[in-house]
């Protein structure tokens, strides 16, 4: 069970680093053209590493340690991010900012579930 502690709690410590020190850092320190080439990189690498994660999660559950919900939303909903990516961008790229607003906001709040529900899972298993 320790491993899948520690597996849940890469994910969810990848998400507040990445929230709470990469993106804001960014948006300070360079420009508008940089900031967007820099995240534009980088977002999909975190959902892709979450999507990993949840994999990990996954074998783990079918080894007997871990939860099989945690693995599945740490799986699936980094995945659905990774796939609005595209959309967000052309949405941004083409000065539609109702539609961007509305698929940078699923993003995040997908994200959000995924962080909650890892941070919930780690705390309920320790009490």
């Amino acid at each position: 069970m320790d491993i899948a502690i520690l597996v849940s709690g890469i994910a969810a410590g990848a998400i507040l680093f990445h929230t709470s020190i990469i993106a804001p850092t960014v948006f300070k320190t360079l420009g508008p053209a940089e900031a967007k080439v820099f995240l534009r990189t980088v977002f999909p690498k975190l959902f892709n590493m979450l999507v990993a994660l949840g994999l990990i999660m996954m074998v783990l559950f079918f080894l007997g340690m871990g939860n099989l919900y945690i693995a599945l939303i740490t799986t699936i909903l980094p995945f659905i991010c990774g796939m609005l990516i595209p959309a967000t961008n052309k949405a941004r790229d083409e000065g539609k900012e109702k539609m961007f607003s509305k698929l940078h906001t699923m993003s995040v709040v997908l994200t959000v579930i995924v962080l909650l529900s890892n941070l919930a899972w780690i705390v309920h298993t320790f009490i």
